[in-house]
């Protein structure tokens, strides 16, 4: 059965995109049958792995609001797959306010997939609302972008209370995977200030891979590719390979490569 993972953070502009979509891709590489979720209604994993929001007709919204059936799409980047987003998401939050079980919707939607994944990555909205929800609520664990800039922790804390209260009222088995940071720029004082600070309020919470500061992790989405596709070679890619790679050998206990 596959194991579901939330990418999120309320805070926009930390990386959590870039994350859903390489992270993704790296544990394809590695033969892992991976699916994103495109949980935004933004879009940006959908068009970031090559496929048109606007043509999508079968959206994760069909299939929560109308119960349509799951529309997984097959990408160009080896075992990965998607379940599109489209704009009209952002009326979910209004539509599912009043149904029974509200919470509960995404979850049951990827109960009918589950088993034939070994990872699904759900990128959450920049938000904590109701599709937020659902998120967390359907996933087993939670993986939380922080970019090495000012503010860096700003909201943490909420997205924790958050957390603490979908373990305790919807989700009791929900995990914090860990802390990931992003955007990190090793000849900025800040940044190494930040890493500095998060290791020491939340030194077993996070990851040894940082995802570094780098053009084509940048300029990958405007080709509608992944870092993998995009340049292999690139410091992007690797970092990501590296993350994948860890995350694999904390819930398989498979050996790491060196660089």
């Amino acid at each position: 059965m596959g194991k579901v993972i939330a990418i999120a953070n309320q805070k926009g502009g930390v990386g959590k995109t870039t994350t859903a979509i390489n992270l993704s891709a790296s544990l394809g590489v590695l033969d892992k049958k991976t699916l994103i979720i495109d949980a935004d209604p933004q879009a940006n994993s959908t068009s970031g792995v090559g496929f048109d929001p606007q043509t999508i007709e079968n959206s994760l919204y069909h299939s929560m609001v109308n119960g349509t059936e799951p529309n997984i799409l097959e990408t160009s980047n080896p075992n990965l797959f998607l379940l599109p987003a489209h704009i009209d998401l952002v009326g979910a939050e209004i539509e599912l306010v009043n149904l029974e079980n509200r919470e509960y919707i995404m979850k049951g939607i990827i109960d009918q997939f589950k088993d034939e994944f070994d990872y699904i990555i759900i990128d959450c909205s920049p938000s904590l609302g109701l599709i937020t929800l659902n998120s967390l609520t359907a996933a087993d664990s939670v993986i939380i972008p922080i970019q090495c800039e000012y503010f860096a922790l700003e909201g943490v804390l909420k997205l924790f209370n958050t957390i603490n209260i979908v373990q305790q009222h919807l989700n009791k088995d929900l995990d914090i995977e860990g802390l990931l940071l992003t955007m990190y720029d090793s000849r900025l004082n800040l940044s190494n200030d930040v890493v500095e600070d998060v290791h020491t309020n939340y030194p077993e919470m996070v990851f040894n891979t940082i995802i570094h500061r780098n053009i084509k992790l940048s300029e990958a989405p405007s080709f509608g590719a992944t870092i993998i596709m995009h340049d292999a070679n690139s410091k992007g890619a690797v970092n990501y390979l590296n993350l994948a790679q860890e995350l694999l050998q904390k819930n398989e206990s498979v050996e790491l490569i060196e660089d």
